[in-house]
């Protein structure tokens, strides 16, 4: 490459990175500051994690913690950590799949457990390891992304950032079940990319725990002042067809 390719190369790379550079800075803020907070939820949440773990183990055949591949910034392949809720080797013919209300798959313990969201809690080790967030997309496996890709063109933009243990799509849509709930949830991701910031992750965190607490999803917005950004988003739907 000559010099003055170069220098031209150089400016285009300038110009894609400036208007990023404020959520950058934000990443890199949020990245010191979720270590500490995922040790202390870590020291926290250690009794019910175990507790949990007692129970799948007294309940069902096989180890109590498993690991599965995920995608994550960028679209780097990592280990998520959770609480074991399905019947071992449960995917050995199927392959990997999305669990539908009423799976068989899941074990009786298990539904509590992810209903509740504390098979979840293990994932604060991958937030230890910079791998995940505590706010972000939602990470999804190889296997079902590579589909999505195909259905979904702008399904890789999701990955501009960290994945989550909780979101914006995640407090806001219910879980994945087909292709149609992916795609508004990507609206929503999309969304967080590229407005991420201390306000919005700040609602995502209010949102998180009214959820927790068992405040009907349809009110969540408008108490943690995200309706605003479910409303708008309504209208972007067109963009990801």
């Amino acid at each position: 490459m000559d010099s003055s390719n170069s220098n031209l190369f150089k400016a285009a790379s300038t110009a894609v990175a400036e208007p990023q550079s404020p959520r950058r800075r934000y990443e890199k803020l949020k990245a010191r500051l979720e270590g500490p907070i995922a040790l202390a939820l870590l020291i926290l949440t250690g009794p019910i994690i175990l507790a949990a773990m007692f129970l799948v183990r007294l309940t069902s055949r096989g180890p109590a913690l498993f690991s599965q591949t995920r995608l994550g910034l960028d679209g780097r392949v990592f280990s998520v950590y959770k609480i074991r809720t399905m019947h071992l080797d449960c995917e050995r013919d199927t392959g990997p799949v999305w669990s539908l209300p009423g799976d068989s798959r899941v074990i009786p313990v298990g539904r509590f457990l992810r209903w509740s969201h504390i098979d979840e809690l293990p994932q604060l080790f991958n937030i230890l390891k910079g791998e995940m967030s505590l706010i972000g997309p939602r990470p999804e496996r190889p296997e079902i992304a590579a589909d999505l890709e195909i259905a979904l063109p702008h399904y890789r933009r999701r990955l501009a950032v960290r994945p989550g243990l909780t979101g914006l799509a995640q407090v806001l849509q219910a879980p994945d079940t087909d292709v149609e709930c992916v795609r508004r949830k990507l609206v929503y991701d999309r969304c967080y990319v590229e407005q991420m910031g201390l306000r919005l992750d700040a609602c995502i965190l209010v949102a998180t725990v009214l959820l927790l607490l068992g405040v009907p999803s349809e009110k969540l917005g408008a108490i943690s002042r995200l309706s605003e950004v479910d409303s708008r988003l309504d209208a972007q739907m067109a963009f990801t067809k």
